[in-house]
């Protein structure tokens, strides 16, 4: 049950979800500012205007990760907080505070691991058409060339995207992410503008920063559990939807058979230009994965309602554009907070399959945590035996499956604080430090302190 030395632990944060100061120091408004402040789309009203109030809190939070003995910290860069518009002038109060944290990071011996897009599109770029835009992906590299500029001489490792299944599907097909939208082709257009953005941005990074830099992007890849006759058809068609559309330019510079055949009946795919996979094709250095549960899927045999069990929203609209026949069964328990299942072995099969297909690809757990409702007892304490099993048990599975020759590198907790959890306001707690959110107090809870010690012993004994 040993780590090597070399295994690399850290946490992980998202800008909109911590951040706060949407107004402050030139920022402009992203797509999460507009989405949440629409009545009925994020529960109780929920916005991320102060968040944790990280932006005014910088030091004390950095403190806070020495505490816990982090080695490394996965954040992300606002694009508003850089670039307001989305493209054209940048703002400088903006990158100075990504250059205080980065050097704050390097002062106190944490890695800095920087994600360009984690969901906070300028709006002023969704007024033009977003991610169904082509021009989007051609800001965002320009986007990622100032932000690597000014960075790049001291950032170690540059992920491109987090999750572009939810930032395509989620946003532009089942509405239930900002900007809302409920359009199955534009859905599947906004995939292949992320996946050109990435492609794009990479090359430009490659030009400015430091020569060791490491280059990354990290999925949030689906398993599919098929159930009875049907369930392989059925897992297939959404594997092709989930995982195909990004893996397959990504990694091997192409769209699989499969992901097109689903989506005929809604486009041709004709936005995908004459050298596109191409440019979407750039090595890199390391894939993240983000997991959290597993699905259950079958074939619709056309009776009753469809089961709609993804775990992704409740919305009218679906976000597996094609999938029509496809229904999600309830997952057996237990659940977290979120009502996702805790399976554990869907993390080793994941990570197994990918080695397996793609060998000498290095890969990293980007990220994995559960919410629970945390209980604060009299003496002030979170006891949150729940949460310290689910990262136990996910932990012991990366090991057997770097024990079975994977390339697995490192594990980022999510999260380090409790925060504005999209959709769900502030009614879910990830951190694995407690956000009072009246007075914005910190407490690291239990399983903080046990992940303190499993980095600190390199041992989950």
């Amino acid at each position: 049950m040993q780590f090597p030395a070399e295994f690399v632990f850290g946490s992980a944060t998202a800008s909109y979800q911590i951040e706060g100061a949407v107004h402050e120091d030139g920022r402009g408004p992203s797509i999460w500012d507009t989405f949440s402040h629409t009545p009925g789309k994020v529960l109780d009203g929920d916005t991320g205007d102060v968040a944790d109030d990280h932006y005014h809190r910088l030091d004390a939070d950095l403190d806070l990760m020495v505490d816990l003995g982090l080695e490394a910290y996965r954040f992300s860069i606002a694009w508003p907080r850089i670039v307001p518009t989305g493209r054209g002038e940048v703002n400088p109060a903006g990158l100075a505070f990504y250059s205080r944290l980065v050097d704050g990071l390097l002062d106190r011996g944490i890695r800095p691991v920087a994600t360009l897009y984690h969901w906070d599109l300028p709006q002023a770029l969704e007024d033009e058409g977003g991610w169904t835009n082509r021009a989007t992906a051609e800001a965002f590299a320009a986007y990622a060339r100032v932000a690597g500029e000014a960075l790049g001489d001291r950032v170690h490792t540059w992920t491109t995207l987090n999750e572009p299944w939810c930032s395509a599907y989620l946003g532009y097909s089942s509405g239930v992410h900002a900007p809302g939208r409920t359009e199955p082709l534009a859905a599947l257009q906004a995939v292949h503008h992320l996946n050109l953005a990435h492609g794009l941005a990479l090359r430009e990074l490659h030009q400015v920063v430091r020569p060791d830099a490491q280059f990354s992007v990290t999925l949030n890849l689906h398993v599919f559990r098929p159930v009875g006759p049907t369930g392989e058809a059925a897992r297939a068609t959404v594997d092709a939807l989930a995982n195909g559309v990004f893996l397959g330019p990504m990694l091997e510079g192409a769209y699989p058979a499969e992901s097109l055949e689903v989506t005929r009946a809604i486009t041709d795919w004709s936005f995908v230009q004459d050298g596109d996979l191409e440019l979407i094709r750039q090595p890199i250095d390391v894939l993240g994965v983000n997991y959290y549960s597993t699905s259950r899927v079958a074939l619709w045999d056309g009776v009753g309602e469809r089961q709609r069990a993804d775990g992704h929203g409740a919305s009218s609209a679906t976000a597996w554009p094609g999938a029509d026949d496809v229904e999600f069964l309830p997952t057996d328990p237990p659940h977290t907070d979120m009502g996702w299942n805790i399976d554990p072995q869907g993390l080793e099969d994941l990570l197994v399959e990918l080695g397996r297909r793609y060998p000498d690809q290095p890969m990293m757990v980007t990220e994995n945590g559960a919410a629970f409702p945390d209980v604060v007892t009299e003496d002030g304490r979170i006891h949150d035996a729940e949460r310290t099993d689910y990262v136990r048990r996910h932990l012991r599975a990366v090991l057997n499956v770097r024990e079975k020759g994977v390339d697995v590198r490192g594990y980022f907790l999510w999260s380090l604080l409790d925060n504005f959890e999209w959709s769900y306001g502030y009614s879910k707690r990830f951190g694995i430090v407690r956000v009072d959110y009246e007075t914005l107090e910190r407490t690291p809870k239990d399983s903080a302190r046990w992940y303190a010690s499993v980095v600190r012993n390199r041992s989950l004994d």
